[in-house]
């Protein structure tokens, strides 16, 4: 089933930062975690899901993602914190 979603990866709690979208986000996380997407998250390791929204159509998830990626850095750990104060990893409660 397609749910499209925005979601924030790091490395440890205030590391580097990704944002992506998807419309698979299980399948999309497990590929990271796993190191199958070559490029940014595999270089920096960036496995822990720390925050994620779902969307009810992709546009506005890709709307969304647009607009996270200008955020300051500040506001993105705000935002990742007011849902998930200890940066735990979300991906287990996925499954």
């Amino acid at each position: 089933m397609k749910q499209p979603a925005v979601y924030i990866l790091t490395n440890k709690k205030y590391g580097t930062l990704y944002i992506g979208v998807t419309s698979a986000l299980v399948k999309r996380i497990w590929q990271h975690k796993n190191n199958i997407v070559e490029g940014f998250t595999a270089k920096y390791q960036l496995h822990n899901l720390v925050y994620f929204e779902i969307h009810t159509d992709m546009y506005t998830a890709i709307s969304r993602e647009k607009q996270l990626k200008k955020w300051r850095r500040s506001w993105k750990i705000d935002l990742i914190e007011k849902e998930n104060i200890n940066w735990n990893d979300l991906y287990p409660t996925l499954l």
